[in-house]
C-alpha cells in the first residue's frame, strides 16, 4: 500500500509517499481503506520535530481518517464495508496519510450518513478536541456565554457549532474578514481578534475555548465557577494553580480517540447542527504541499487529503 513517511525531521519536503507492507486486522481490530484524511496542526508540529509524539523518524502522520472497512478481526464492532470514520491511536502512530488504516474497532464510529468521506474526514480531531473541551470537560449548557479563539480555524468552527447546538450564547474570537463565515456558523456576537484586546471588552464569560495560549487573559473574562478550557497549557500547573486561586474551574484538554463522542458528533452532522468546513483538498501523493498550505496560517476549516 502507498503511504506517506518521512525519514528525517524538517519542512514538508520531508514528507515522501512510499510503498510499504499493508497491515492485518487482529481481534477487536479494522483495516480501514481510506478515502479521506485530515490535515491538522499537530501533524505539522510532529513532522517538524517541535512536538515528537513519535519519536525519532522514520515515521508516518496523519490521525484523522474516513473510509471502508476492508478486514474485520475476531470481536470487531463493524463489519467488512461498513463506512466509518475516526483518529485511531492517538497520540501513537496511526500512519493515517495511507491507503489502509489498522484501528480499534472502539475507537471509530460509523461515518456520518449526510456527508462524503471528505467532510467526515475533516471531523474527528478537532471536532472532539472541542466536543471533549466543551461538553465533557466544561459540561456547557443552554445559556452559557461562551468564548471560542480563533473560532474560524478546525477546532473554533466546531466548536462554535457545538457550544449552539448545546443553547449557547457563542462569542467568537477571529480576524474581521472571518466574522461573516462565523455568522453563518450562529456566532451570537463577535471580537475582531487583531485589533481588540478581548480581555478588555468582555466579562462574565461561563466557559472560555482557548487554543491560542491566551490563559492568563482569559481568566479576567470568567465569572466565578466559569470554566477556563485550555488545549495548548493543558498541562501548566502554575495556570492551573492560578484559575482554582480565582474560584474557577481549569478544564486541560488533550485529544483522546473515543468511539461514543464520535458516534454523538455523527449525530449532530445527521440532524444539520454540525457542518465541516473544508478549505482545500490534495490528492496524497501532495501531502507536502497540503503541508505548506497549513503553515500559511489562513486555513479556515481543514485542509483534507484524498486517497
Amino acid at each position: 500500500m502507498r503511504t506517506v513517511v518521512q525519514k528525517s525531521f524538517g519542512g514538508p519536503e520531508v514528507l515522501e509517499l512510499m510503498e510499504v507492507e499493508r497491515p492485518q486486522a487482529g481481534a477487536g481490530e479494522v483495516l480501514v481503506r481510506v478515502h479521506a484524511s485530515a490535515v491538522n496542526p499537530v501533524d505539522a508540529a510532529v513532522r517538524s520535530g517541535l512536538l515528537p509524539l513519535l519519536g525519532e523518524p522514520p515515521f508516518a502522520l496523519g490521525w484523522d481518517i474516513s473510509g471502508v472497512v476492508e478486514e474485520a478481526g475476531p470481536g470487531a464492532a463493524f463489519a467488512v464495508g461498513d463506512e466509518v470514520y475516526g483518529m485511531p491511536h492517538f497520540p501513537a502512530q496511526a500512519a493515517g496519510y495511507s491507503e489502509y488504516v489498522l484501528a480499534p474497532a472502539d475507537q471509530l464510529a460509523a461515518k456520518p450518513a449526510g456527508v462524503d468521506h471528505v467532510h467526515a474526514a475533516a471531523l474527528p480531531l478537532a471536532a472532539l478536541t472541542a466536543w471533549q473541551g466543551l461538553v465533557l470537560g466544561a459540561g456547557i449548557k443552554a445559556g452559557d456565554r461562551v468564548v471560542i479563539h480563533r473560532a474560524a480555524g478546525g477546532v473554533g468552527h466546531f466548536a462554535v457549532q457545538i457550544a449552539k447546538a448545546r443553547g449557547a450564547h457563542v462569542i467568537a474570537l477571529a480576524s474581521a474578514a472571518r466574522h461573516d463565515f462565523l455568522r453563518e456558523l450562529g456566532a451570537d456576537e463577535l471580537v475582531d481578534s487583531r485589533t481588540v484586546d478581548f480581555s478588555t471588552v468582555l466579562s462574565d464569560v461561563d466557559v472560555v475555548l482557548d487554543s491560542n495560549a491566551e490563559g492568563a487573559r482569559s481568566l479576567r473574562v470568567l465569572r466565578p465557577g466559569g470554566a477556563l478550557v485550555s488545549l495548548l497549557e493543558h498541562r501548566d500547573q502554575e495556570l492551573a494553580a492560578e484559575v482554582a486561586a480565582a474560584g474557577r474551574r481549569f478544564v486541560g484538554i488533550s485529544v483522546e480517540p473515543d468511539g461514543a463522542g464520535l458516534a454523538e458528533l455523527a449525530a449532530l452532522v445527521d440532524q444539520g447542527l454540525l457542518r465541516p468546513y473544508i478549505d482545500a483538498v490534495f490528492p496524497l501523493a501532495q501531502a507536502a504541499k497540503a503541508h505548506q498550505q497549513l503553515e500559511q496560517g489562513h486555513t479556515q476549516g481543514k485542509i483534507v487529503l484524498t486517497v
